[in-house]
Parts: structure tokens; sequence; C-alpha cells
């Protein structure tokens, strides 16, 4: 039985911040841009949004007020983003003042190489060297 393509695709990834100005400048500093995005344009902005990597994925940074639920403890589920230089981007974020979160990691006997931090603003941010990934983009251009 064919199923259909239920997940398409990541659409936006949402991180929640008590201080979304700071988170904003964090970023940017950390992404080398600043946001594209920010709503609503006049006075402070309520959810903040940057445009990144090779299929130009969403990343929004939302006050905390708006949360679903108190912020606390770091959990559910980890995003990893790709990057060439997993040494380089982890030591890059914890010199930006992120804490780790888990230490760079071989997974099994393979090539995958994740690591994940957790920014100044509580939130979970993955990194991770995946060979697939580099495929697919390779076979997309």
């Amino acid at each position: 039985m064919a199923t259909p393509n239920t997940l398409r695709g990541l659409a936006t990834i949402t991180f929640f911040a008590n201080d979304l100005s700071a988170a904003r400048q964090w970023y940017a500093n950390f992404l080398g841009m600043d946001a594209y995005f920010a709503f609503p344009k006049e006075g402070d902005p309520a959810y903040i949004e940057f445009r990144i990597g090779d299929y130009q994925h969403e990343l929004g940074l939302i006050d905390a007020k708006y949360a679903p639920q108190p912020q606390g403890q770091p959990g559910g589920a980890v995003t990893y983003w790709h990057v060439d230089d997993i040494e380089a981007v982890y030591a890059r974020l914890l010199s930006l003042g992120a804490t780790q979160y888990e230490p760079i990691t071989q997974r099994a006997n393979s090539n995958f190489v994740t690591a994940s931090v957790i920014d100044p603003f509580g939130n979970v941010l993955g990194i991770m060297y995946n060979p697939h990934y580099l495929e697919i983009v390779g076979t997309a251009r």
C-alpha cells in the first residue's frame, strides 16, 4: 500500500527566548546574517525569522511569553543541522556562550557525527556531519 508523503520537509524550527533582542543578536552573530523577517514590523517583535542553509529552511525565534507552556529544562526532539566542519562549528558555538548538551559523538562505525549545545536562551541546537545530506544536495543541483 502506497503512503503519501506525510512529512514533506522541514518548514520552520522555532526557539523561544525571554530576551528576543538578545537572541536575535546572538543568532545573527552565529549565522553571519540578520533576520530577514520580524513581526510585527513596528515596535518590539514577537517573532523573528532567519532563512538558512542550502534549502533556505526557516529558523524562527519567538518571545517566550507566547510559549504554550512554561519553559524549563531542555528536552524533546533535537533537530540536527548539517555542518561541513563539526569541530569548528561546535567550538564557535561554545565560544559564543552556548553550553555543551552532547559532546561531539561519532555514531557507531559510520561517517555520521553529532553534537548539540544549549543556546544562551535554553534551546537545544543540534549540529551534524551527515554524508547523506551531502548526497541529497549534490543530486538536487
